[in-house]
């Protein structure tokens, strides 16, 4: 839809919905034409952490509460300094015994790539959220019972869209020193599988004008997160290609979307439920208003949430019919209404009218490397009584996997599977571990024996926990092993990205040199708002997610400030050794 057209149901909007919040009503800057809007430039020096990190301030004496943003900066919260450098050096765990790798050189670069997950692009003013719950079971400071509390809600919910533009320029500056091959996201696009969540992602990558509210855009004219703004756009000469989250097609990433919840999106009333996360079967009792983000507010109050007795009426908004929910098939397809490429971003190679998320690609056609993109969760018809956030592979996407395996090892390719939920992390009964149902085609020993069985398989990378873990998943053989890599959120802190360099050695090993990004925000714009926040928010939760280990697993290392960079070596066969010898960008030395 044209931004013209747009404007016009915006005010069309306005003069029709009953409003509960104050509004500024269809406001100039809405309907300023794209040629005058302008946009947000990051920093003029760009860095890895491989550099220099952020690391937040030790967390201020006072004690406040999550949504107490306007006293963030009275007390101290949200505040920064620059941090030496990370870098966990070469990494040998799944090579065999002796194995230091100290006397082979980078011989040849294969592939250069970036990851980035978790965005959660969210409509903060939506009526079909889950604000209050987060109330609920985080009661006071510093006592979050699970760290994805801030998926409900956090106040980097006003800043979702000018933290991915942020990023998307950083990974332009990074592209002009060194070429990216490609690019890839890992899933959760969206917070809520809403129309427009997804239309400004798809549109900041596009460098499209962006409209950072929704229903009266209150506060278009006046405050910051609610301006639109001109999104640089990725550089075109970098393809990205999507994975599916389980935000992208469950609602608020956890339960199937039924009639009730589908009518909650583009209602004008403020949904009303009970506790989802303690039973999603609370999803018909309505106890309490979930709530909005006010934003017509500088630090985008709460409103409308609470008990249901305390109100005389039904808090309204103003609806929108752009907020409709996607179904998963509708959800692909729009990834085809697109001015980057490749147009469909991989969901070109399959028939995005079935729903079937899974697709693979060699992304450099002179280089033997294969790129698995795994659709690897739960099935909107599973009938789970639990929230939507397992591992999960029915029995289509299961027998396609082992294909694909068998496939790319006869062809002799180097293979990577990308997914948004990662493998081994989790203790069993997690709620982002591998389920357990039967209706799962495979458990996960059984997923990890065939992986194992495919020497050219050398890599999972996921999202989904929000963390910048590597793991180790040693083999009966260094052949047989292989390496996980999970990138952060760009919502939460640390709000990073990630690089991957791939290389042949001169013993004929395969290096991965991965690297954590911190977006080089400008001081002054939106998205140097919103790490503040972001750091705010890790210092009040205080959740300690970075030493996380439930398995004791000794090659998951600490993380104290979020980021991990290592080289991770991986044992090539001895087909594969003769094969490689001749691919690649020589290192000249």
């Amino acid at each position: 839809m044209k931004s013209s057209l747009r404007y016009k149901k915006f005010c069309l909007v306005i003069l029709m919905s009953m409003l509960i919040f104050s509004s500024s009503g269809c406001s100039k800057s809405v309907a300023r034409s794209q040629s005058q809007l302008e946009g947000y430039p990051i920093a003029s020096d760009v860095f890895t952490t491989r550099q220099k990190t952020v690391m937040p301030d030790p967390k201020p004496l006072k004690t406040i509460l999550l949504d107490e943003v306007s006293k963030y900066s009275q007390y101290g919260y949200g505040t920064w300094k620059d941090g030496k450098g990370i870098d966990d050096g070469k990494r040998t765990d799944i090579m065999p015994a002796g194995y230091t790798g100290a006397l082979a050189t980078k011989k040849a670069k294969l592939l250069n790539f970036f990851t980035i997950s978790d965005i959660h692009i969210t409509d903060k003013e939506s009526p079909s959220q889950l604000i209050y719950l987060q109330q609920l079971i985080y009661p006071s400071a510093g006592k979050a019972p699970w760290s994805f509390v801030t998926s409900i809600y956090s106040p980097v919910m006003l800043y979702t869209t000018h933290v991915l533009d942020a990023a998307v320029q950083t990974i332009n500056a990074l592209h002009k020193k060194t070429t990216i091959d490609f690019g890839i996201s890992l899933g959760d696009t969206c917070n809520s599988t809403q129309y427009n969540e997804l239309r400004w992602y798809i549109d900041v990558l596009d460098g499209k004008v962006i409209t950072p509210s929704s229903g009266a855009h209150a506060g278009a004219d006046t405050i910051d997160y609610q301006k639109p703004y001109k999104a640089a756009g990725l550089d075109k000469a970098i393809p990205w290609y999507q994975t599916m989250g389980n935000h992208d097609h469950f609602w608020i990433g956890s339960i199937p979307v039924n009639d009730f919840l589908r009518q909650s999106y583009t209602s004008d009333t403020v949904i009303a439920t009970g506790d989802v996360l303690a039973n999603p079967r609370n999803i018909s009792k309505p106890y309490y208003y979930m709530g909005v983000l006010d934003g017509s507010t500088p630090y985008g109050d709460i409103a409308g949430a609470g008990p249901v007795g305390k109100f005389g009426s039904a808090p309204k908004v103003a609806a929108d019919p752009d907020r409709r929910s996607l179904l998963r098939t509708e959800w692909m397809k729009e990834f085809f209404t697109t001015s980057s490429n490749p147009v469909g971003h991989g969901f070109n190679l399959v028939d995005a009218n079935k729903g079937f998320a899974c697709y693979s690609f060699v992304p450099k056609s002179n280089i033997p490397i294969k790129i698995i993109v795994l659709d690897d969760t739960q099935r909107e018809d599973d009938g789970s009584p639990d929230i939507h956030g397992h591992g999960f592979l029915d029995q289509a996407r299961w027998d396609w996997l082992k294909k694909e395996l068998a496939d790319g090892q006869a062809a002799g390719q180097l293979m990577i599977i990308a997914a948004h939920i990662p493998i081994g992390v989790e203790a069993t009964k997690s709620e982002m571990g591998w389920w357990l149902d039967p209706q799962n085609a495979v458990t996960l020993p059984d997923l990890i024996n065939e992986l194992q069985k495919h020497p050219n398989f050398i890599m999972w990378i996921a999202g989904h926990r929000h963390l910048n873990t590597v793991k180790a998943f040693p083999g009966l053989t260094a052949e047989n092993s292989f390496w996980q890599v999970e990138t952060s959120s760009l919502r939460d802190f640390p709000q990073q990205l990630r690089t991957f360099e791939i290389y042949l050695n001169s013993d004929n090993t395969i290096s991965i040199v991965t690297t954590d990004v911190d977006p080089a925000v400008k001081g002054g714009t939106p998205a140097a708002k919103s790490r503040s926040y972001a750091v705010a928010t890790q210092q009040i939760i205080n959740n300690n997610i970075y030493t996380v280990n439930p398995n004791g697993d000794p090659s998951i290392k600490s993380m104290p400030i979020g980021s991990y960079n290592a080289e991770l070596v991986k044992q090539l066969s001895p087909e594969m050794q003769k094969k490689m010898q001749n691919y690649g960008t020589p290192i000249h030395r």
